[in-house]
């Protein structure tokens, strides 16, 4: 199973995207800081939402989708707004 996720810091608030095949191990890499893109030095990376694909190609078309579609990720953010940590005025929302 490939599974599309969005996570968020829980002290800067940004949201980062990513498809894995194992969602637990991937979540830990994150948080201990082993992937380039979401080193930081303190706080935590939450899971915000997921999506499960039994497609490798369905679960990567539909992330670069959201990348690189305004449409779609501002629709999948009004879905889930209330699943979003507390932001501060502007900081963090990517």
């Amino acid at each position: 199973m490939w599974i599309l996720y969005l996570i968020q810091h829980s002290k800067t608030k940004e949201l980062y995207m990513g498809v894995t095949n194992d969602l637990k191990k991937r979540l830990i890499i994150h948080n201990r800081g082993k992937s380039k893109y979401t080193k930081r030095i303190d706080g935590e990376w939450i899971l915000i939402y997921a999506e499960a694909y039994r497609s490798k190609f369905d679960a990567f078309k539909r992330e670069s989708r959201l990348k690189q579609h305004g449409n779609a990720k501002r629709e999948l953010k009004k879905r889930i707004v209330k699943s979003f940590l507390e932001v501060k005025s502007g900081a963090g929302q990517a």
